[in-house]
């Protein structure tokens, strides 16, 4: 069906393309990407969104000058067919674990001395070591310094401009004093001097600052230089106030522009003994490590903070259940309004809309609620079988007649966060129905109630939850479990527990860490069950 979106969507495209003629460009890649290689983004850098149409929140688009498609993997299949219905895209579907197949695709379809343009400043230095040898294999150029979007978007959206705060005792259970000393003693473990940190939320817990930069994640633009004696943030002016910056000082923390990282990091050419910068691949940018001086050692690991923020002290941890307890009290609220609604056969129209804003509300009445956690899911009937649905005001259904009612939904509060699904029956429910929420519910308390060896990979654990649906002949296209932050992003490593995910060893399963449990049944046009908690690792002395 033609819309004037997806009209839009053509137009932006031959744009596009008009531009790639201008720089003598042949193929433009456009990730899901912003400089800090963050999973949700600022509207500044969701181009690949605004260009395809295509609004999941995974994805990357290439444009030739005979072809345009988006490469997304099964969670946002059925989306895709959608969003990408009438434009001149093509889905280009990625089967499980090959996220880069993409790669493949460009170096398959070109010819020697053909230029591929990609925004240096968004894409990841773990990309870039896949991208350039495949290309070079092919004799094609790659150029990292052309921002196309600039040339076709005349409306896009600035830098955003929300003011950071400090994340106070007695939620901040650590000093940030504290947190950098320990940063110091893991780069010396790893020969390391200086340390680039470009992950906002590894940048929020080391610093205990906080902000509203990015919808539903209380973090902040900013690149992070750690030093031998102090550490410098790189963020825009007038975003921390005077007395916040005279606090991160006392501290051994000094501000700069947000853009003069690269100049910063150029200038350790002057270091004496030669910097040796640790930094983490897959959180920075392919510009970012090419602005680092030629005599500088690279030394590539897992960020030191990201294991330090997963692994959740025990006041953290009480901070999280009291949270959970107050998102508790909220569903309990919520639910104690929907049910009668439901039974209630003169009721006006309910929509999914309705869903979300009425949880919205009962969270927004519990002391230290911050914001959502993410954008709620509230898939009724076969928009529950939608595995990343999202109702709007032009598309979303009816809560009508007899079905179930998926809702994922979660919250920030000064404490915690939370991420939890549930399904509620509709009417009449069939036995296939009921016997899919009990194999999916068999799956939730299988790995729930797991005892595993302390450091066992999380990746290991995933066919634990799997299981009672395998022996029925079913199973789901995503992952079992992500961890979740401490008033920070409610996706986070570095355990994953996914069939996809490598069980490399920084996946290891360790004490202290949260992470959600949510297996799913999907029947495509008809319903969808999931059922999702979140876990507390504890180590059980059974000796």
């Amino acid at each position: 069906m033609t819309t004037p979106e997806k009209i839009a969507v053509a137009a932006r495209l031959t744009q596009l393309r008009l531009a790639m003629r201008e720089h003598a460009v042949d193929a433009v890649v456009v990730p899901s990407a912003d400089p800090h290689l963050s999973e949700y983004l600022p509207p500044r850098w969701q181009g690949r969104a605004w260009l395809s149409g295509f609004r999941g929140s995974v994805g990357t688009l290439i444009v030739t000058a005979d072809f345009a498609g988006v490469w997304t993997d099964g969670r946002y299949w059925t989306q895709a067919e959608s969003d990408l219905a009438g434009t001149p895209l093509r889905l280009m579907k990625l089967p499980s674990g090959a996220s880069t197949l993409y790669i493949d695709w460009l170096a398959e379809h070109l010819r020697p001395g053909q230029c591929v343009a990609v925004d240096g400043e968004v894409l990841g230095l773990a990309t870039a070591g896949l991208l350039r040898p495949a290309l070079a294999s092919r004799g094609a150029v790659l150029r990292t310094d052309l921002d196309l979007l600039d040339a076709v978007w005349s409306e896009r959206p600035g830098l955003p401009t929300a003011a950071v705060f400090e994340h106070l005792p007695p939620h901040a259970a650590s000093g940030r004093a504290g947190k950098l000393a320990a940063l110091r003693a893991a780069m010396a473990g790893h020969g390391a001097d200086w340390h680039l940190v470009s992950s906002l939320d590894d940048i929020a817990y080391l610093f205990n600052l906080r902000g509203a930069d990015v919808r539903y994640n209380p973090v902040f633009l900013a690149h992070a230089l750690i030093g031998p004696a102090r550490a410098t943030l790189f963020v825009a002016e007038g975003k921390i106030d005077p007395a916040l910056r005279a606090t991160l000082a006392a501290d051994g923390v000094d501000l700069a522009p947000y853009g003069s990282a690269p100049a910063a990091l150029a200038a350790l050419a002057l270091a004496n003994p030669p910097a040796r910068v640790l930094l983490d691949p897959r959180r920075v940018s392919w510009r970012m490590r090419e602005a680092l001086p030629p005599n500088a050692t690279v030394l590539e690991a897992l960020n030191p903070s990201t294991l330090a923020k997963s692994r959740k002290s025990a006041a953290e941890a009480a901070h999280v259940r009291r949270a959970m307890e107050q998102d508790g009290v909220a569903l309990c609220e919520f639910f104690a309004w929907l049910e009668p609604v439901l039974a209630d056969p003169l009721r006006a129209p309910l929509s999914e809309l309705d869903i979300d804003r009425r949880l919205t509300a009962a969270r927004a009445r519990r002391p230290g609620f911050v914001s959502p956690s993410f954008g709620t899911i509230a898939g009724f009937g076969a928009n529950g079988a939608i595995m990343h649905y999202h109702a709007t005001a032009a598309a979303h259904a009816i809560i009508e007649g007899d079905g179930l009612l998926l809702i994922d939904s979660g919250g920030q509060y000064l404490g915690g966060t939370t991420d939890i699904t549930r399904v509620v029956p509709v009417g009449a429910i069939t036995a296939a129905q009921r016997r899919d929420f009990t194999l999916v519910l068999k799956g939730l308390i299988a790995l729930s109630s797991a005892s595993f060896p302390l450091g066992t990979r999380a990746p290991m654990l995933d066919a634990i939850a799997r299981a009672p649906l395998w022996a029925a002949g079913l199973d789901y296209g995503h992952g079992t479990g992500h961890g979740v932050g401490f008033f920070l992003n409610v996706h986070e490593g570095p355990q994953a527990i996914s069939q996809t995910a490598p069980p490399e060893p920084h996946t290891a399963m360790l004490e202290g860490m949260i992470t959600s449990i949510e297996p799913g049944v999907y029947r495509p046009g008809r319903w969808g069950v999931r059922l999702e908690n979140l876990v507390l690792n504890c180590v059980l002395d059974r000796a």
